[in-house]
């Protein structure tokens, strides 16, 4: 009776230890700003769908570039960072049937044509269909490769580590995605660009992030560059590790909808930021995230 006593306590002990740790954690944040969209892309390369609310595990949020074509001449993942190979890509559109809930579990994609007909990943033609349209052999499949790798052009651009030349790129193990599954972006970035270059259109489509969070201080810098090696807390539940600023590519000067293209775009993200807009980061606790939940800096 004494020794089930003792185990109580001592549990009742570290409950309240891991809650007064929690509340000085909590003190010590600092408001940044607040979620103002959130976008995922289902398919990589293709457009995504903006959502109010998805559930983020430790391979970011729920569904994020679950899919990929494989050019089965090559075996690469077709990718609109090669533009001249890939770059119909941006004239599709995918979304889920269903929310997908976890990683285990994904369920099925609608694919949007450029002319507004709709196909479903899971179904019988998708290869074949994708194949005519893209006008290359094509299949469709999960994030499983453990060697993904994808090719990327290099526009003729001041800054840029490459310049008119077609790489290979790495990718990590069993995913599509190019270096980390978390990209943010905030508004104090957007507006600034937009100031650095008015005959531009900046917008967040063209970057492709998960998360943009609108800056508390209103100011317009690029803010995230002082977030990196910092956590983040998104909610009640998330907590997000900054790991490094996003390189930008070409995708973000390529025509979508009613954006033209603009090499314009990147050349400014080159010249006033070390060709870097937004950051990276991994996920350290997961949970659902909705738009309007407030950000702090840990």
């Amino acid at each position: 009776m004494q020794t089930g006593f003792l185990n109580v306590r001592r549990k009742n002990t570290l409950r309240e230890v891991v809650i007064q740790t929690d509340n000085a954690i909590k003190e010590t944040r600092v408001p940044i700003g607040s979620v103002v969209s959130l976008w995922r892309y289902p398919i990589k390369s293709m457009m995504g769908e903006e959502l109010n609310s998805s559930y983020m595990t430790g391979r970011g949020l729920a569904g994020d570039r679950s899919y990929g074509l494989i050019d089965q001449e090559t075996g690469k993942v077709a990718s609109a960072k090669n533009p001249r190979k890939w770059g119909k890509l941006f004239d599709f559109r995918a979304a889920f049937i269903d929310p997908p809930q976890v990683v285990e579990d994904i369920p099925p994609v609608r694919i949007t044509f450029p002319d507004g007909t709709n196909i479903f990943s899971d179904d019988d033609n998708i290869d074949p269909t994708m194949s005519k349209v893209l006008g290359r052999d094509v299949k469709i499949m999960r994030a499983s490769l453990e060697k993904p790798s994808y090719e990327e052009y290099w526009p003729d651009i001041e800054g840029l580590a490459q310049r008119e030349k077609v790489t290979d790129e790495g990718m990590p193990s069993q995913s599509f995605f190019d270096i980390a599954v978390i990209h943010i972006l905030t508004t104090s970035t957007i507006n600034h660009l937009r100031e650095l270059y008015p005959e531009g259109r900046f917008e967040v489509r063209r970057f492709r992030p998960n998360i943009v969070i609108e800056s508390k201080s209103g100011d317009k810098d690029f803010i995230e560059n002082l977030w990196v090696g910092k956590k983040i807390s998104i909610g009640e539940e998330i907590i997000l590790r900054v790991t490094g600023p996003c390189t930008r590519c070409v995708m973000t000067t390529l025509p979508q909808g009613d954006l033209p293209k603009d090499l314009g775009i990147l050349r400014t993200v080159a010249r006033y930021n070390q060709v870097t807009a937004g950051v990276y980061a991994s996920v350290e606790r997961g949970g659902k995230i909705k738009r309007m939940d407030p950000v702090w800096m840990e």
